[in-house]
């Protein structure tokens, strides 16, 4: 496979596979059980945790694809548990064990890790703040936890890049949720209706997706081995498969 095809094979699959964790029952349990008013705060201050202890419009600008006052709103509700960083930390916690969970009984975890934590490790991480954040913290040594830990930084790496194309491609937040998930999303995401139409701006929204799929591809290439490129895409497969 070249490597504009492992982009392309791994996108929808990192996207699904890395968000299950955010919006389990257990995960949802674990912030609550922490003190954390509700789920969504416990994802916003967890998630956003790795940042560090910053104002909520730096959480938006990693986050994007949020209405900017609830992620205020939720930030705040969040940080003011136990801070911040811990908070990130504790996010990390529900999200390895949801490797351990659902990875346990996948076998030969190590032929996606390899690939996988050699990609994440030389990216470089100009502009790409919550990926970088989230690389910071230090990976689990179990196979199942580390394993899903990298598909979460794929995901984070992809959500950056796709987070500059749709700067520089004048597609807003709201338009690209619109876009490609609909109003309800768009409303779960913090914004009220009546939602503006946005239809005449899916040239534009096709643009910003092959602008990340390419951009993946170059950091994909740069870094792996034609060998490790396949290896990675179907590896994501067969991983994202199992789980399924």
């Amino acid at each position: 496979m070249n490597e504009a095809q492992v982009a392309t094979t791994i996108a929808p699959l990192i996207g699904s596979l890395g968000a299950k964790y955010m919006l389990d029952p257990e995960t949802m349990a674990h912030g609550a059980a922490a003190g954390y008013p509700n789920g969504f705060a416990y994802y916003v201050a967890g998630r956003g945790g790795v940042l560090g202890d910053v104002d909520s419009d730096v959480v938006y600008s990693a986050f994007m694809f949020f209405e900017r006052t609830l992620i205020d709103k939720l930030w705040k509700a969040g940080v003011v548990v136990e801070g911040a960083r811990a908070a990130g930390e504790r996010y990390l916690q529900s999200c390895d064990e949801w490797g351990r969970k659902h990875l346990a009984n996948v076998e030969q975890l190590d032929q996606f890790i390899t690939v996988a934590e050699k990609l994440v490790a030389q990216v470089d991480s100009s502009g790409l703040t919550l990926f970088a954040g989230l690389r910071a913290e230090p990976l689990p040594s179990d196979s199942p936890a580390r394993a899903y830990r990298l598909v979460t930084l794929l995901r984070e790496l992809r959500g950056c890049v796709h987070i500059a194309a749709c700067v520089t491609h004048g597609l807003t937040g709201l338009d690209a949720t619109l876009l490609s998930s609909g109003e309800g999303m768009a409303k779960m995401h913090g914004w009220a209706p009546p939602h503006t139409d946005c239809s005449h701006l899916r040239n534009t929204r096709d643009a910003v997706e092959k602008s990340t799929n390419d951009a993946m591809a170059r950091l994909i290439k740069m870094h792996l081995t034609e060998a490790e490129m396949t290896q990675l895409a179907e590896q994501t497969v067969r991983i994202a498969a199992a789980v399924s």
